[in-house]
């Protein structure tokens, strides 16, 4: 089975690609972009078929040089929730995607892609809903846009998509994340250097240290992906978190 995965040397990616390895898929085509030379090190030791730039590859996947490609697991994307460029934004995150799943029903490619948590934004209710989705940045917005093509496409889609809405995914590979790396991982840093973490103090309605997440391991987010790589028949939306906010 050949299969990809965009977004490779990302935290997600990466232990995607060793999850596929260790069930014994070694025809895994990675894909991603490296000007951060120092990704790299998130697939050491992985087993890989090929590497392409992600911009070569979208422009040869929907060409169809590239061959049979059973699944892409899409995890690549503008995951800075601070960045303002909502051109960028859209771009990276809405128009590529549509353009590959587009690609991925033309070619008879089943798509499992990351969206995120920060589709609901400011709403208490995190379900699948419309009624439930108030992103409160540009990153979020762009999730939900292409979230919503997936929508309109599910009742004719000729092959599985399945969308993933990641909450705060934390574990090991996310050493390159810098500000955008999970609380977990500054808190763990914070604890080695100086014994003890910084606590938010009251902000946004809640008092000092009421703020909530909800945290789910990445190995987790593997297991879920592999269990949608076993079950081509599933397609929609779904949450993946623990359940529990903490």
């Amino acid at each position: 089975m050949r299969v990809v995965v965009t977004g490779a040397a990302g935290m997600i990616g990466s232990n995607l690609v060793h999850g596929l390895n260790a069930i014994g898929c070694d025809e895994v085509i990675a894909v991603d972009d490296l000007t951060d030379g120092m990704k790299y090190r998130n697939l050491l030791g992985a087993r890989l078929a090929d590497y392409f730039d992600r911009g070569e590859f979208y422009a040869r996947f929907e060409r169809g040089e590239l061959g049979h490609i059973e699944v892409i697991f899409h995890e690549g994307a503008c995951s800075d929730t601070l960045e303002h460029n909502g051109r960028y934004m859209l771009e990276t995150n809405y128009r590529c995607s549509k353009g590959l799943l587009d690609a991925c029903q033309a070619q008879g490619t089943r798509l499992l892609y990351a969206s995120s948590a920060a589709t609901y934004g400011d709403t208490r209710a995190f379900r699948e809903a419309p009624e439930c989705e108030r992103p409160l940045n540009v990153y979020g917005y762009s999730k939900l846009l292409f979230d919503n093509v997936v929508r309109r496409m599910l009742p004719t889609a000729r092959h599985q998509v399945a969308g993933f809405r990641y909450f705060n995914v934390y574990g090991p590979r996310e050493q390159h994340k810098g500000r955008m790396a999970s609380v977990a991982c500054h808190h763990f840093g914070e604890i080695r250097e100086r014994g003890k973490v910084r606590l938010y103090g009251e902000y946004g309605g809640y008092g000092p240290g009421e703020q909530l997440r909800d945290f789910v391991y990445v190995e987790d987010v593997v297991a879920v992906n592999l269990w949608f790589l076993r079950h081509g028949e599933r397609s929609g939306l779904f949450n993946v978190g623990s359940g529990r906010a903490q």
